[in-house]
């Protein structure tokens, strides 16, 4: 294993570790999850725990699953130090995004790498757009830009139904800081992936200045 790619390794290490921690103790995942009071009372550092606690395994293994797909990517393009940068700013991101849509809800509460994954994605569909995959049991690959697309999609459903303890608002927030910061480190993008740049540009410019329709819908 390369040197980039055990930061990819680390941090699943890191959630794996945590969540099961949170699975086997309430009062853990009580203290540390994202809940709207809490935070704005003051208990900051909740914005940053809750991204690498889970409520089960199938909600850890989608996620870290999707962090081992997309984060080698990441990786290999930019470096470790740029992979684990955008990792942590689409991790406050998310929580930040989430803080804002359920500012009016003291209760609402969450957990998971959701904002974290979201960004990492964004950013390698912006470095490496023409990635294809296989998922499950679909026999055809999906191209990447499809997948991210989808996966806001899901979280737009995720929002408005309020499914589950998953922190769906953060995987828009995740993946509108993922998508921030790689232009930022990579601006060069804005030359090279233009079309791509901007598509996804005004999808997200959507989504932030009509977001709080969704729980109209």
């Amino acid at each position: 294993m390369n040197t980039m790619n055990q930061a990819v390794l680390l941090l699943i290490i890191a959630n794996v570790l945590v969540s099961m921690k949170g699975f086997n103790d309430y009062f853990f995942l009580d203290t540390y999850k994202f809940q709207v009071g809490k935070i704005i009372s003051g208990e900051k550092i909740r914005t940053l725990t809750s991204g690498f606690l889970h409520v089960d395994w199938m909600h850890l293994g989608f996620n870290m699953y999707a962090l081992y797909l997309f984060g080698g990517i990441v990786a290999s393009f930019l470096g470790m130090v740029n992979f684990v940068i955008i990792y942590f700013v689409s991790l406050l991101a998310g929580s930040l995004y989430s803080l804002y849509f359920h500012k009016n809800e003291p209760y609402y509460s969450a957990v998971g790498a959701s904002g974290a994954v979201s960004g990492i994605i964004y950013a390698s569909i912006l470095l490496y757009p023409a990635m294809e995959l296989y998922l499950f049991f679909i026999p055809i690959p999906i191209p990447g830009y499809i997948f991210g697309v989808g996966y806001l999609l899901y979280s737009i459903y995720g929002m408005k139904k309020q499914l589950g303890n998953i922190g769906h608002s953060a995987h828009l927030g995740g993946a509108m800081g993922g998508f921030a910061i790689t232009l930022l480190i990579s601006p060069s993008l804005f030359t090279t992936n233009r079309i791509l740049v901007i598509s996804l540009g005004v999808v997200i410019m959507m989504l932030l200045l009509f977001g709080n329709q969704l729980k109209k819908l």
